[in-house]
């Protein structure tokens, strides 16, 4: 059934002309009988071989589509290599170990390297791209308050300074 509705919609594509669809009731009827009979070809064909097709190389396993012998189609290509290819060596269990111990060094030094650099941007204080970019915002909000205050006040920023550190008790003790 679904073959049916598929071959349908391949049918129904193939009939676009300009840009526009035609659809006959015909033409659906006749592209459904064509599936059907080509669904019930294919199913004979299934019905006449139960068992699935077995793999040639290891009998146990079913075929693989797009198993193929690679090596054997390109053996006389120069650049084609079949020796100690990765996935086919086969390692004996020292070497597999210094493989597995080299490997988790090289784990445990980027895990390292990227906790650190994380630390790196987590950082607020001192010389560092977070602590200038907080510095640069506040400034500019400091700024735009000075400048509404002298709009508002009629003091200018310096005069604000100077009551703002007279009010605190800085300046005028004398």
């Amino acid at each position: 059934m679904i073959r049916a509705s598929i071959l349908t919609v391949l049918a129904l594509c193939s009939l676009q002309t300009a840009g526009a669809w035609v659809v006959s009731p015909m033409s659906m009827r006749s592209n459904l009988a064509v599936s059907r009979s080509s669904t019930s070809l294919a199913s004979t064909e299934e019905s006449t071989s139960d068992e699935p097709k077995r793999n040639p190389d290891k009998p146990e396993l079913p075929e693989l589509k797009g198993d193929f012998d690679w090596d054997a189609k390109f053996a006389g290509d120069d650049d084609w290599i079949t020796e100690n290819v990765p996935g086919k060596v086969v390692l004996n269990e020292i070497e597999l170990a210094s493989q597995v111990t080299a490997l988790n060094k090289l784990e445990e030094k980027w895990r390292k390297e990227r906790v650190y650099a994380e630390y790196e941007e987590s950082k607020n204080v001192g010389w560092v791209a977070n602590a200038e970019i907080i510095n640069g915002r506040t400034a500019m909000f400091f700024l735009i308050t000075g400048l509404l205050t002298e709009l508002w006040t009629g003091i200018d920023m310096p005069g604000q300074v100077e009551t703002m550190l007279r009010t605190g008790g800085f300046l005028g003790m004398e």
